[in-house]
């Protein structure tokens, strides 16, 4: 049994990681294994850049914070080695983005995208790599912007045809 005083770090900890899971808009589970130290701090920067708390956590306290949320659907991924990253407001899907990319692009094919969460609900490996390939919100928007615009430009030709066309004289 554990002294009382590593008890309440512990228990410190868990409520810390509660609290990220609950201020996250979403997150991914991640099996960081065969990543080299060299390629494992440049994903770190790329991450901390985009505004994403990762961290290297241990299964027991991640399961621990997820008990009795929307994400307890999670605690069945907490197994091997578990790397958890949480995305905030700026990109939700800042998190997935990344860290598919990177799993994509790994040789070794131990870096594997477990599983995802976005506002409350539990996402598998297969949706969670479908959100990742969606585009940021700047380009959402642009596309909106693009087909709006080439829906509005349309629209005054054909008006402007149907203009024309009744000012013509009657033969």
């Amino acid at each position: 049994m554990p002294s009382a005083k590593i008890l309440s770090e512990k228990q410190a900890y868990v409520a810390d990681l509660k609290a990220k899971f609950e201020s996250a808009v979403s997150g991914c589970v991640v099996a960081y294994g065969g990543i080299n130290v060299e390629n494992d701090t440049k994903l770190r920067k790329e991450l901390r850049e985009a505004g994403v708390d990762y961290m290297v956590v241990k299964n027991t306290m991640l399961r621990l914070a997820v008990k009795g949320t929307s994400l307890e659907g999670l605690t069945e991924q907490f197994k091997g080695d578990t790397a958890i990253a949480f995305a905030h407001e700026e990109d939700p899907m800042s998190a997935a983005r990344i860290l598919c990319k990177y799993q994509d692009g790994d040789k070794s094919k131990k870096f594997v995208v477990k599983a995802g969460f976005m506002e409350g609900k539990v996402m598998d490996a297969a949706e969670t790599n479908a959100i990742a390939k969606l585009p940021n919100r700047e380009g959402m928007l642009s596309m909106f912007a693009g087909a709006l615009t080439s829906t509005l430009s349309g629209l005054a030709v054909a008006m402007q045809a149907y203009a024309d066309k009744q000012e013509e004289p009657a033969a």
